[in-house]
């Protein structure tokens, strides 16, 4: 795809849509980095599951989704997109239980790349999510076997549906307007996750925790998947998915900062790779038609 770098309007809607997408992540490792501290309160499914039902119910109350904004075929993949995102969620959850926050995110990461390498094209292009691959290499560093197999396992699981989730958010963000997309996929992904992991959930919850759950749902998911939502109606896929390489260097601070959880000289190296591929994407990746996007719903 060509752009013209002189087009302030190009110029703009890169900018806030990588503004949108680096705000996301921020509220994402940091509700993931308090999630974290529940888990020997509630458990991995109790964590994944108190954030995404509270989503969901704040989500129908704050939007109030109407039939007519649908069709057919776009509310199905508003469902769709709400089986994705639970699935990522209660994956990731599982893995960050076993592993660093920091390495779950860098093989969560692999999805968006591979969306990435899929949608880039040839050339210059191509650069970015390379560059990104080799700083997830270092910061995984596989070869070392120190690594948990069923955490990464999760997290390669949740990699996977990080990548259907790219693609699906950006076809209903096209086909949808406003956010009433996500006041249909959030209380899926509640629905969901209550079907997998309330029942094992329930005796654990006391009166506290729920209000905690609350706090948590509009840390993680209801901003940051509202942002990711407006930003891939601003953004290529291909730039999307590698800017999300700044992802895994995010959770790496947060979880050193929080979590106590020291990085070592080879994750460094990793973190500025993806930190420059993550830059390289954002300059080129704006899509050359917006969807509209009204901000009122029907």
């Amino acid at each position: 795809m060509s752009i013209s770098f002189n087009d302030p309007v190009t110029i703009n809607q890169a900018r806030s849509g990588t503004f949108m997408a680096l705000g996301s992540m921020a509220f994402v490792q940091l509700g993931l980095a308090v999630s974290v501290l529940l888990i020997d309160r509630v458990g991995t499914e109790g964590a994944a599951w108190l954030r995404l039902a509270w989503a969901g119910i704040l989500m129908v109350a704050i939007v109030r989704p109407r039939r007519s904004a649908f069709t057919r075929r776009s509310f199905g993949y508003c469902v769709l997109l709400g089986i994705v995102t639970a699935l990522i969620t209660m994956l990731f959850m599982a893995a960050v239980a076993r592993i660093p926050l920091g390495t779950a995110s860098a093989l969560e990461f692999l999805g968006p790349l591979g969306v990435a390498v899929a949608t880039a094209g040839r050339g210059r292009r191509l650069l970015w999510p390379a560059l990104a691959a080799v700083g997830v290499l270092l910061l995984t560093q596989p070869w070392t076997g120190l690594v948990d197999p069923v955490g990464v396992l999760f997290a390669l699981g949740s990699a996977v549906c990080w990548g259907c989730y790219i693609l699906l958010t950006q076809r209903v963000g096209d086909d949808v307007a406003g956010i009433n997309g996500l006041a249909v996929s959030m209380p899926t992904a509640g629905i969901v996750a209550t079907l997998i992991a309330g029942p094992v959930a329930y005796d654990r919850i006391t009166p506290d925790l729920v209000l905690i759950g609350l706090g948590l749902a509009v840390l993680l998911p209801v901003i940051p998947f509202t942002l990711e939502f407006f930003a891939l109606r601003r953004l290529t896929t291909s730039a999307f998915g590698t800017l999300m390489s700044l992802e895994p260097a995010c959770a790496m601070l947060i979880g050193f900062v929080i979590l106590d959880q020291v990085p070592g000289p080879a994750a460094l190296v990793g973190i500025a790779f993806v930190v420059i591929a993550g830059i390289g994407a954002a300059r080129a990746g704006a899509r050359l038609t917006v969807a509209a996007e009204p901000l009122h719903t029907p």
